[in-house]
């Protein structure tokens, strides 16, 4: 590993795409710090403490806390995540969109360009709603008066909002495309993978103040440790595990060559969904306490789903379940597969193709899907079992863990690339990244 990191610092293309990678991401950091004009900082973060399970708390954590500074950099790159992932499910009504798909770098920088327009869009209704929510909500002081979190409210303050965290969440998507192009891994990952890293410091804080006080013991801490690496090896175990289905390709003469012949195989991912499914869940979960905040008479109901409670669990659990199998089978089409295969003359031994292929896959990657949906919901409960059993004062595991640990080996696997192009040994021996059952 060690004379991997060596080696990436003797190519200088590699080396200065890591350095802009750095640059970036610093620049990002360095505008979650700057803060929107006329928020009360202090009564605005004490606020975010109280409903921290409920939209705005997502919002917050997506934004690597520019939130609950109420940055420039509010919303972060959530309006690119929401719009990116709504054209991802809209393909499958609109036939436009999956013909876009389908067109390869045209179609995707098509995607793109819509993507922004929804971007700025969003960002605007989302800058709007917060702005207004803001000038209408205060927070309870000790003597019994509320605390108004706007100095001067009025038109002029909505509209200098939705300028300033427009301006912001278009300036963080520019960050993400440039490091993209001209850096090391994909940019909008990076810049959500950066936002949760930098809660890290203050977690081992708070952890390091709770064995001090006495309310931890070094055991609890030691066993706290083990778990945390056992845990972010089982993910990365899972998530560079696959499914190989045997592919064959006949041989064909075209004039005095021979075309196929060989053999290779069929990677099914065992978490084909990825993170999506617990974000599409939490989503939904946190929206009834998002709606008691500012309606005080569904608070009653909204309790029935409070973080940790035996409803709230099973409901977490059954809608990850759920959205596993539907997401990947927006992502995913064994028909197009089947298709594409049959039309370059490969076909799987012992099944016949067409139609019986595309349901062998689709056998094959339900019954994946069924323990890739397990896995997950058990990384997004373990938070709070951490919390509730052993009082961990910050929350390890579910989607964070999980967007952590994915970044961090697409990243590793570019620069990898970058490493071997060069004849350069990886940072795993024989240069590749062994996977599970390969």
């Amino acid at each position: 590993m060690l004379e991997g990191f060596a080696n990436a610092s003797r190519i200088p293309e590699l080396r200065r795409r890591l350095l802009f990678t750095a640059a970036m991401l610093a620049v990002y950091r360095i505008g979650v710090a700057v803060p929107t004009p006329g928020i009360d900082g202090q009564a605005l973060a004490d606020l975010l403490s109280h409903i921290s399970g409920t939209l705005f708390g997502w919002i917050n954590l997506f934004s690597g806390g520019g939130l609950e500074r109420f940055s420039v950099f509010a919303l972060g790159i959530m309006p690119y995540i929401s719009v990116a992932i709504i054209l991802d499910l809209l393909k499958i009504g609109w036939p436009y969109l999956d013909e876009l798909y389908k067109e390869g770098e045209a179609g995707r920088r098509k995607i793109s360009q819509y993507t922004r327009y929804g971007t700025v869009g969003l960002a605007i209704v989302q800058g709007a709603m917060i702005a207004v929510g803001l000038e209408n909500y205060g927070t309870q002081g000790a003597g019994g008066s509320a605390t108004p979190l706007v100095y001067h409210p009025g038109p002029a303050f909505i509209v200098m909002t939705v300028i300033t965290v427009t301006a912001g969440t278009i300036f963080v998507m520019w960050i993400g495309e440039q490091i993209t192009e001209r850096g090391v891994g994909n940019g909008i990952s990076l810049i959500i993978m950066a936002g949760i890293v930098a809660r890290l410091p203050s977690a081992l804080s708070s952890t390091a103040q709770f064995v001090k006080n006495g309310e931890m013991s070094i055991f609890v801490l030691i066993l706290i440790v083990a778990v945390a690496v056992l845990v972010t090896g089982g993910i990365v175990y899972v998530e560079t595990g696959q499914r190989r289905i045997p592919i064959q390709y006949a041989r064909r003469v075209v004039g005095r060559r021979v075309y196929g012949g060989q053999s290779t195989h069929l990677p099914l991912k065992i978490n084909t969904s990825g993170v999506i499914p617990p974000i599409f869940a939490a989503s939904i979960l946190v929206f009834p306490a998002t709606l008691a905040t500012f309606v005080p008479a569904l608070k009653g109901w909204s309790g029935y789903l409070t973080p940790g409670s035996l409803i709230y669990t099973l409901v977490y659990v059954g809608l990850i379940i759920f959205f596993c199998y539907f997401y990947t089978a927006v992502t995913f089409n064994p028909i197009d597969v089947a298709d594409n295969l049959k039309k370059y003359g490969g076909f799987i031994p012992g099944i016949r193709p067409g139609r019986y292929t595309a349901d062998y896959i689709d056998r094959v990657l339900s019954r994946i899907t069924l323990g890739g949906a397990i896995y997950v919901s058990a990384v997004c409960v373990l938070p709070t079992i951490l919390v509730q059993r052993f009082n961990v004062p910050f929350y390890f595991g579910g989607t964070a863990l999980l967007i952590v640990v994915g970044v961090a080996n697409d990243t590793i696997a570019q620069i990898q690339t970058h490493l071997i192009a060069r004849n350069y040994e990886g940072f795993m021996r024989r240069g590749r990244v062994r996977r599970p059952g390969g």
